[in-house]
């Protein structure tokens, strides 16, 4: 993955965070920022005679107007910055902004999810709804303190030789050629042909050394212990700047709800991840 186009996705309420690390990223990468600025309304309210509520009118209204006036401080603060951007803004409800996003999306070559977003719980949902699972586009979510301010030096891969895993280590090669060291990672691997192979973690380890990536190979006991957890000790033990990894979720019809390892690795983690689905 070559990153000429980031998308970052900014809470109308609270962006100023998001919007600095954003920033930071295109001018490392030298990629052009679109920023969306995002509101989620509610459905309006019918009364008798199918007549809409003129308190909810009055309260969409006001969250339009406070829209506008938070897109136009996200282009005075870029105005400032000498980068390549463009800024856009939403309103939306809650059902339709995962359409919304999932349009937008498939034009970046990867959606950033800073701090900020990611701790609004329903915008998160609809991201990770829209961008992840509806587009090819993966998904670089950073909950912790730190920006994503450089290029990371040590990179976890999670390896379980999924489709989804696969695809989260070919979206990020460009990022792993730049580590000093990548680590392929793998719980309770079974050997076997039609999965890891007779050698675990070989094959991946062999294909991405091709490409010029410094590899080594981690094949871990869970001793009990859920997948999530062993994954962030390990990041913690081998100082991962980043975990790269594929996303899982359940059928379409509970698509709002994440399968338990991904989830976890979403609420429970400060390292910036790297998503693939």
């Amino acid at each position: 993955m070559t990153i000429k186009t980031v998308l970052s996705i900014l809470n109308v309420e609270h962006f100023d965070e998001d919007l600095r690390a954003a920033a930071a990223f295109c001018e490392i990468y030298g990629a052009h920022l679109s920023a969306l600025v995002i509101s989620m309304g509610s459905a309006g309210a019918i009364g008798e005679y199918n007549a809409m509520s003129t308190v909810w009118l009055d309260e969409r209204q006001r969250e339009i107007e406070e829209l506008a006036e938070a897109a136009d401080r996200v282009k005075d603060i870029l105005g400032r910055a000498d980068l390549s951007c463009d800024v856009d803004h939403v309103y939306t409800e809650f059902a339709w902004a995962d359409q919304d996003i999932a349009e937008r999306a498939l034009y970046a070559d990867v959606v950033l999810v800073g701090r900020q977003a990611a701790d609004d719980e329903d915008l998160r949902k609809r991201i990770f709804d829209g961008a992840l699972f509806q587009t090819p586009t993966p998904i670089l979510i950073n909950r912790g303190p730190r920006a994503i301010s450089s290029a990371a030096k040590s990179i976890l891969v999670a390896w379980d030789s999924s489709n989804e895993a696969s695809r989260a280590a070919r979206q990020s090669l460009e990022l792993l050629k730049q580590a000093d060291v990548v680590y392929i990672t793998l719980i309770d691997p079974v050997a076997s042909m039609r999965a890891n192979g007779e050698e675990p973690g070989a094959d991946i380890a062999a294909y991405l050394a091709r490409h010029g990536v410094k590899v080594q190979v981690d094949r871990l006991a869970s001793g009990g212990r859920s997948a999530d957890e062993v994954l962030r000790q390990h990041a913690v033990d081998v100082a991962a700047d980043l975990i790269v990894m594929g996303a899982f979720s359940h059928p379409r019809w509970q698509q709002t709800l994440f399968g338990g390892v991904t989830r976890s690795m979403i609420e429970e983690t400060s390292i910036p991840i790297l998503m693939a689905h």
